[in-house]
């Protein structure tokens, strides 16, 4: 889905470096719904250092296979941080599969987990707990004053590039020096 209406579904928010908010200081947060009502979107760049895929699996009684040992954890969020949510390639569609934009779908059941464990699931993901949510009007206000930049998102960016990668990557793709951005709204 591109851009349509003022809204951001599919593209990146792009903390700007003055961020005073720490859960959210040099993020990358894809934007899985943007509309009036409101926004949700999964941080891509933090790893959760508190928890592995295997223990997941575990926890839930899951079986797994050998391609577990690969697989991060990320924190995609400060709500509703014991959920889970599985930002995937759309190679993998379930019935509770959500596509966001072409290439690109959202799961957040049980199934998901199962399918990845036994190699499975969908070629390319991102295994978030939590999430960012914005009521309405609210992401717009942050983005008027300047907390957040976007950008278009890429599957390169999304599931080929390190998280602590991920950042500068997507300020690049602007083609901006984050060293020059300011916190100053521009008002004319």
């Amino acid at each position: 889905m591109q851009k349509s209406q003022g809204y951001l579904t599919g593209q990146f928010l792009i903390a700007m470096p003055q961020m005073k908010d720490p859960r959210f200081a040099r993020t990358v947060v894809y934007l899985c719904a943007h509309s009036a009502e409101g926004a949700m979107g999964l941080v891509v760049n933090r790893p959760f250092d508190g928890l592995t895929f295997r223990e997941l699996l575990e926890q839930l009684g899951i079986e797994m296979g050998p391609e577990c040992e690969t697989i991060r954890v990320h924190t995609g969020g400060p709500v509703e941080g014991g959920r889970g949510f599985v930002l995937h390639s759309d190679d993998y569609m379930h019935d509770s599969s959500m596509r966001v934009q072409d290439g690109i779908a959202l799961t957040a059941t049980i199934d998901v987990l199962r399918a990845i464990a036994l190699g499975a699931g969908p070629e390319k993901s991102i295994l978030a707990l939590g999430y960012a949510g914005w009521s309405a009007g609210q992401l717009d206000a942050e983005i008027k004053e300047n907390s957040w930049l976007n950008v278009p998102a890429d599957q390169i960016l999304l599931f080929g590039t390190e998280p602590d990668l991920k950042w500068d990557a997507a300020i690049h793709k602007l083609g901006i020096d984050p060293s020059l951005l300011s916190m100053d709204a521009g008002h004319a």
